[in-house]
């Protein structure tokens, strides 16, 4: 099996401080049923009978517009131009979106309208606060392809397919009897390659943020770093404290527990006191076109981002396709990391399509695609992605990364290549 990423214990949506972890592998298929057909050439407009598909999206949600819709735009890009060139087999992809406003009940009130009315034949891109309806996706045997894996809903239920695979039975209950289990890659990495030795964790004064900053200690703890932990108040943080105590302990990296606005202001408070490091590191959900304007108060913190994932850095355009998902976004008005991501998805979906498309492109049939995949990247965009169900966590991955750093000037700049970035690691539980 080529390297594979499972849970990645330092990467979290820190906009909302969860987890959002994934896990990685499978059984092998051959690769003529990962082909994507022909491009190129005039564009042909579908006009059979259209492919139901839907995409669930917390566009409103109770921690802001914008922070969940990367994926959603993503998939409807690709699926807008796989339909200006045939769709699959001349028949086009019909996108039903739905907005579940970031609640259970919400995401219970889509899944049904999707499933039940709309009768689609999988989900795509799903990116939900909270993934209330997962078990009703399951028990209709919808298959979800390339979900984001916010909560746990990816490593519990059969059926669910996130965009970095699982390990885990995914028998109802999360993970192995509720736990976890997740990587130390990203903190090796900068250990290994970048010489870092002590690590400062930032986090609030709140359950959520606590709770992820520990299980980041844990993993640091693992690779040997010397650990500096600093927390500021919810309500009212003072970054310029914290920001000066990880200047005096020198701590190389900076990981936090936080969110965006809090992100920039430690940033700011950074620099304000003079605080350099090898890194600051932040997780794909911040992975994103729009640095300049979230840091414009930090230039020296802002040209240390750093940021760390499993798929193709979306401004390596030096990429064929990464070029491709470029172009066609080029009206959006910004880019991101789960942009990419989401189109990912909507390419693995068609994937399974095309293999369908004799027999008849029903559930079944793609969900049988998606449960023999192994190894699939779309097209390179993603870390080789698998599923498995082991009966027993695995102790050691082998896992391959991608990592880029922010320069003024030239953006994102991928930092060596995401399939060969791969460290043997061990694996830390943890309860979601």
């Amino acid at each position: 099996m080529r390297p594979a990423r499972p849970h990645r214990a330092a990467e979290a949506a820190a906009a909302v401080l969860l987890l959002a972890l994934g896990t990685a592998c499978g059984s092998r298929l051959p690769e003529s049923d990962f082909e994507h057909g022909d491009r190129t050439g005039e564009p042909a407009q579908s006009s059979g009978t259209p492919i139901p598909v839907g995409i669930v999206t917390s566009a409103t949600s109770p921690v802001g517009g914008n922070t969940f819709t990367g994926p959603r735009d993503g998939a409807k890009a690709y699926f807008d131009r796989l339909n200006a060139r045939g769709g699959i087999d001349g028949r086009p992809v019909e996108v039903h979106e739905c907005d579940d406003g970031g609640s259970g009940v919400g995401d219970n009130t889509c899944v049904r309208k999707l499933i039940d009315e709309d009768k689609v034949v999988a989900l795509v891109a799903t990116t939900a606060l909270d993934y209330a309806g997962a078990s009703r996706v399951s028990d209709a045997r919808v298959p979800d392809i390339g979900g984001q894996p916010i909560g746990a809903a990816y490593d519990t239920w059969p059926h669910l397919y996130g965009i970095y695979g699982s390990l885990a039975p995914r028998n109802g209950k999360p993970g192995w009897d509720g736990k976890l289990y997740g990587g130390t890659e990203v903190y090796r990495y900068f250990k290994r390659e970048q010489g870092a030795r002590t690590a400062a964790v930032v986090s609030y004064n709140q359950a959520s943020s606590a709770a992820y900053a520990r299980l980041v200690e844990q993993g640091l703890k693992a690779e040997g770093y010397k650990v500096v932990t600093e927390q500021v108040d919810f309500a009212l943080p003072n970054f310029r404290a914290a920001a000066a105590d990880l200047k005096e302990q020198g701590a190389d990296l900076v990981f936090d527990a936080i969110d965006t606005h809090g992100n920039a202001q430690l940033c700011k408070a950074m620099d304000e006191v003079g605080a350099k490091v090898i890194a600051k590191v932040t997780n794909v959900q911040n992975w994103t076109s729009t640095v300049p304007e979230d840091y414009k108060d930090a230039p020296r913190c802002r040209n240390a981002l750093w940021a760390t994932g499993s798929s193709r850095n979306f401004d390596d355009t030096g990429d064929a396709a990464v070029r491709e998902f470029r172009d066609a976004t080029k009206g959006l008005k910004a880019h991101s990391q789960w942009q990419l991501e989401g189109w990912a998805a909507a390419m693995w979906f068609t994937d399974a399509a095309r293999s369908c498309a004799k027999s008849g492109v029903t559930r079944a049939c793609v969900d049988g695609f998606m449960n023999r995949s192994e190894n699939y990247t779309a097209d390179g965009l993603l870390v080789p992605v698998v599923f498995q169900r082991l009966p027993e966590p695995p102790k050691t991955r082998r896992t391959c990364l991608s990592v880029a750093r922010w320069q003024d000037g030239k953006g994102w700049v991928s930092q060596g290549d995401m399939n060969a970035t791969c460290f043997d690691v061990p694996q830390l539980g943890y309860e979601p």
